[in-house]
């Protein structure tokens, strides 16, 4: 038996899913604005429904949409010819998914759906469908072939609905203004979401767990205040002001110098220049500042005072990195 060549199939496959794409972005036409324009007017939701993989390329369109700013829901036809026709109202617009057109469970709540609705808008293959033609807002999107070399499984189709999905919620996502805030507030508990609200003053050691020595700390006396606090550093502090810090990369080129622990003072070996981060700034900015200086520290200021540290265990712990 001849060996079954997997990745050749799974080529053909995807560059028949990427010419289907690109081919249709010229389908588009001023109905995708019109439609843009009804749902950035709608007081409402923007409803999405679809049945079988349809329905399912729906789902993820209405999950696109409310995480970007877009507030939307899915609706199965089934269960909304069984009571959640309720969650509709004369303020929603909806997308109704169909390749063929000819869902029957769509067609069966046409009627239903024109009075509790504001606009009704289709994405077909077909203009001419049952369902394009009960929709104030028709959108055709034709698939030249689908991928399964049968052309009986949904593929092509159903990938460019995807994408269109993702068009969609982005051409609205943009008009909208929606920023890395907006996102974040709508993605709390989420590793993104929380990169996009942590901010530094959140995670950084402040108040007594702040190491700190004067300028004249013999170097000996230093290391106690470095291993109490577990920091791997200390601030050099003089009349409130830090004029350097002290790391555990500098006690390592102190120790090759051989300089005697008990006499030398910390002055005379600690680093002047050193880089901050405010206080306000996201914590994911301040390991972009630690990777790029490969530094595992950063003191913290705040109207060019310190007022603490942070390190890169700290956003380890978070789970910001």
């Amino acid at each position: 038996m001849k060996k079954f060549n997997y990745i050749a199939s799974a080529k053909r496959t995807l560059k028949i899913e990427s010419d289907s794409i690109s081919a249709i972005g010229k389908q588009l036409k001023s109905s995708f604005t019109i439609l843009c324009e009804k749902v950035m007017a709608s007081k409402g939701k923007f409803v999405i429904m679809g049945v079988g993989k349809s329905g399912h390329i729906a789902q993820k369109i209405s999950a696109t949409l409310s995480s970007t700013g877009t507030p939307s829901i899915f609706i199965h036809p089934t269960e909304a010819a069984h009571g959640d026709m309720g969650l509709i109202n004369k303020k929603d617009v909806i997308l109704l998914i169909s390749n063929s057109g000819e869902t029957d469970e769509i067609i069966s709540i046409l009627s239903s759906l024109k009075r509790h609705a504001k606009e009704i808008a289709s994405l077909t293959s077909n203009n001419s469908s049952t369902i394009a033609k009960f929709a104030d807002i028709k959108i055709e999107l034709k698939s030249k072939k689908e991928a399964c070399p049968l052309d009986l499984a949904p593929t092509s189709s159903t990938t460019n609905a995807l994408a269109f999905g993702d068009a969609l919620a982005i051409a609205l996502l943009e008009a909208k203004g929606f920023t890395k805030n907006d996102f974040a507030s709508s993605h709390p508990a989420g590793k993104l979401g929380k990169k996009l609200i942590t901010k530094v003053s959140d995670l950084m050691h402040k108040g007594k767990s702040i190491p700190i020595v004067s300028p004249d700390t013999v170097l000996d006396k230093a290391l106690l205040e470095i291993t109490k606090k577990k920091l791997g550093i200390t601030l050099v502090v003089d009349k409130k002001r830090v004029v350097g810090i002290f790391t555990d990369g500098d006690l390592r080129r102190s120790i090759n110098e051989k300089v005697n622990i008990q006499e030398t003072k910390i002055k005379d070996l600690m680093t002047k220049s050193y880089i901050t981060v405010n206080s306000s700034a996201l914590a994911v900015d301040a390991a972009k500042i630690m990777e790029k200086n490969k530094i595992f520290t950063l003191v913290v200021t705040e109207e060019k005072k310190y007022v603490g540290v942070i390190s890169m265990h700290d956003l380890i712990e978070a789970r910001i990195l």
